[in-house]
């Protein structure tokens, strides 16, 4: 007589693990959201901080809601949803399981230990946290601890694609693993600034076991992962853009190989362009500056390389579904899929957040806006848009395959993401116009105004359009919840044939086609290393030559 046993469904490893990250993701956006109404409503006169009493300032604030939706929503959810990626598209489980749980474990202790001190106004730095400005010891602790769990679950991927190469000699790896794998090598890369900055100068200095900081080292160190930290929020967007929006388009990738390509130049060329946000700082040669401008000016290419792509991928899903024209093939794609949408639309804003890329990486014209209210408009179309807009639409499709059951109201889902659009295309247009007048960032403009600090009449109406966007974006929030909370409570279950699987198109030019340093490491990584070496090493030998440790620390909140 055989007993029959009840075998575990394949993958059910990564879905609980992906579902635990993402839960904290979203429950972190949800928190650094509270905020964004509160101080876009202050930037137009209205002052309602009163409704958080367990919040002091308003700095508490704009760094609870910078280091919750920039750093903790954005980690955790890139490393829940390329850990699925990887798993699915490669079609084996985690090869080592323990890493990946290890990760998680050490993420959330590094979160609570560093949420402490910023929910009791003891870490008031803002997200950037540049000394003198000063920090409870446990925030610097504890952000080094989650980044530090981040790279465990990366080791858990990169264990996982050498086994499937150990399995598949000479094969070429699919293009979604191989892209998750990239964006984990370049965020391994990039922290490496920070990690130092924190080791070295941060931790230490909070301790008492140093009496002072240079603060020129500590931002080169910063902004060593300060922009690359962008292109590692950017690029599972364009992994989704790439190979998954095409698929839900009823299209194919129009070139793996340029998709292979843009990866790799993403991870050569993202880390040495820090200078270009140091512009203005005394203590680096012009020639330098000039440097890291050109290099900033190079990244555009694999940037234009993914706007070719994908643009051409959606194009082939337009035709296929009857459209015609320059721009008719737009209007047959599946506007009625939220999943979809919401992708369609961050795609769109950010053709404006590149655009603005293009100024701020300008020494010219940088010098412009430099530390302006231009800065958070542009650093809403691409972090809050771009990424934030396209992670909640690949949520539309992750959170019912996840949890077998159907998405609970897809015309809500629709809703949440045009008014997502339109809410930020009024708030950051507002930034922009007040920036261009001068207005600078990180500043209480409607307390000051009421205070006759400063006034300029000319920013009454662009900071009134930077009040409604920001109420629109948070009605987008609340409808956005409405759907996840939903779904697991009240969609409805699935059966096994019914649940959606994880998109990934066919490429019309498929991987074999391109050549074969398209899937070699050792040359991108080299190329990554000299380019570092060239670009950071004589100024940072110098700057650590001539540091002087002498700043004490500052809390003025």
């Amino acid at each position: 007589m055989t007993v029959a046993t009840s075998a575990k469904p394949k993958f059910a490893f990564e879905k609980r693990i992906t579902l635990i990250h993402l839960g904290v993701a979203f429950f972190a956006l949800f928190l650094g959201s509270l905020y964004g109404p509160l101080q876009a409503l202050e930037q137009m006169g209205v002052d309602l901080y009163f409704l958080v009493p367990w919040t002091q300032t308003y700095y508490q604030g704009l760094t609870l809601h910078g280091v919750l939706n920039a750093l903790v929503f954005t980690t955790w959810f890139i490393t829940g949803f390329l850990t699925y990626a990887t798993a699915r598209s490669l079609d084996r489980p985690m090869r080592y399981q323990w890493l990946s749980n290890l990760g998680l474990i050490l993420m959330a202790l590094g979160l609570v230990v560093a949420a402490i001190p910023l929910l009791l106004d003891m870490a008031t730095v803002l997200y950037t946290f540049y000394p003198p400005l000063q920090a409870n010891p446990a925030f610097y602790i504890g952000v080094t601890v989650m980044v530090v769990g981040s790279w465990v679950v990366g080791f858990s991927m990169y264990f996982t694609l050498v086994g499937w190469y150990r399995d598949n000699p000479g094969k070429r790896a699919p293009f979604i693993a191989l892209a998750a794998v990239i964006t984990m090598a370049l965020w391994q890369i990039a922290t490496l600034g920070v990690a130092v900055e924190e080791l070295l100068m941060l931790i230490p200095w909070s301790l008492g076991l140093i009496q002072g900081v240079d603060p020129q080292l500590a931002r080169t160190f910063f902004w060593f992962t300060g922009h690359p930290l962008v292109y590692f929020w950017l690029l599972p967007a364009y992994l989704s853009w790439y190979a998954m929006a095409p698929k839900l388009a009823g299209g194919k990738l129009f070139s793996d190989p340029m998709a292979r390509l843009a990866f790799f130049l993403f991870l050569a060329l993202s880390v040495p362009l820090g200078f270009h946000h140091q512009y203005v700082d005394p203590g680096i040669a012009a020639g330098w500056k000039y440097l890291h401008a050109v290099l900033t000016y190079a990244v555009f290419v694999p940037s234009l390389l993914t706007a070719f792509n994908v643009f051409a991928s959606l194009n082939i899903a337009g035709k296929a579904n009857g459209g015609s024209g320059t721009f008719g093939w737009i209007l047959k794609l599946p506007w009625g899929k939220p999943e979809l949408t919401a992708q369609l639309l961050a795609m769109i804003l950010f053709i404006f957040g590149g655009i603005g890329g293009l100024i701020n990486a300008s020494y010219n014209m940088n010098i412009v806006i430099h530390n302006t209210a231009w800065v958070p408009g542009h650093f809403h179309l691409t972090v809050g848009s771009a990424v934030t807009l396209t992670f909640m639409g690949t949520m539309y499709w992750l959170l019912p395959h996840l949890t077998g059951r159907k998405l609970w109201n897809t015309q809500v889902a629709l809703a949440q993401a045009w008014t997502w659009f339109i809410g930020m295309v009024i708030f950051s247009r507002g930034l922009h116009l007040v920036g261009l007048q001068g207005a600078p960032r990180r500043t209480m403009l409607g307390a000051a105004i009421k205070a006759e600090v400063f006034f300029n009449p000319d920013w009454r109406v662009p900071l009134i359009f930077v009040g409604i966007g920001g109420v629109i974006l948070f009605i987008s929030v609340l409808l956005l919840y409405t759907n996840l909370i939903a779904t697991p409570f009240f969609g409805k279950k699935l059966a096994e044939d019914e649940v959606p699987e994880m998109p990934e198109a066919e490429a019309m030019v498929a991987p074999e086609a391109g050549p074969m340093w398209l899937s070699q490491w050792k040359p991108w990584f080299a190329a990554t290393a000299l380019l570092i070496v060239l670009a950071y090493g004589p100024i940072l030998y110098e700057l650590i030559r001539t540091a002087e440790a002498t700043s004490p620390g500052f809390k003025p909140w």
